[in-house]
């Protein structure tokens, strides 16, 4: 488990960003988020991915017959979108700030 806020399971930017309590854990790329069932219906992702460049993700994933179901956006821990890939999949990708993936993964 990587040290910081991650390991004690809230991170306050994640819930100023979000208007309510956000439980996550950081376990290698990838995020588990713990909202409320009635926030959680508004995110089209199954899964969030920590991506370290979004775009190479973007031409991969399109190049494998995926594509961006909500494109690409910022927030206060850096750039975001949905994703679905050829399966069906709906994942979140992230790509944090420089300072975000110091703190959280070193």
């Amino acid at each position: 488990m990587p040290a910081g806020p991650y390991a004690h399971g809230v991170d306050r930017r994640l819930e100023a960003q979000a208007g309510f309590r956000v439980k996550a854990a950081a376990i290698g790329h990838f995020l588990v988020i713990e909202v409320p069932l009635e926030e959680r219906a508004k995110y089209p992702a199954s899964a969030t991915v920590v991506v370290s460049d979004l775009d190479e993700l973007t031409r991969q994933l399109t190049a494998h017959g995926g594509q961006v179901t909500v494109p690409e956006a910022k927030s206060e821990t850096g750039r975001f979108l949905y994703a679905r890939h050829a399966d069906g999949a709906e994942v979140e990708y992230v790509e944090w700030t420089p300072d975000l993936v110091q703190r959280i993964i070193g």
